[in-house]
């Protein structure tokens, strides 16, 4: 399907250039970038929250299996410690 695009001079220039260093048309470049972004545009959207930070949890381990019951003691405690150091 014929699509017509109107770029300004520095993309044109960009494209130009991309297309003679890796020898092929300025067409199959528009095409494997739109495909390549369109490809990552909805893999980001089909991203759960937690996916979205999953590298951030789980990572370190406290060696305390209380934290969430206990969190509140734990807390009062550490203030307590750093009150009563010099």
């Amino acid at each position: 399907m014929p699509i017509s695009v109107r770029l300004d001079k520095e993309t044109e220039a960009l494209l130009l250039k991309t297309a003679e260093a890796v020898n092929t048309t300025k067409t199959e470049i528009l095409k494997a970038s739109i495909r390549e972004f369109c490809r990552k545009t909805l893999e980001e959207k089909s991203k759960k929250p937690y996916d979205l930070i999953a590298d951030l949890i789980g990572g370190e381990f406290s060696g305390q299996g209380n934290l969430a019951i206990d969190s509140e003691e734990i807390l009062r405690k550490a203030f307590r410690e750093k009150n009563d150091s010099p």
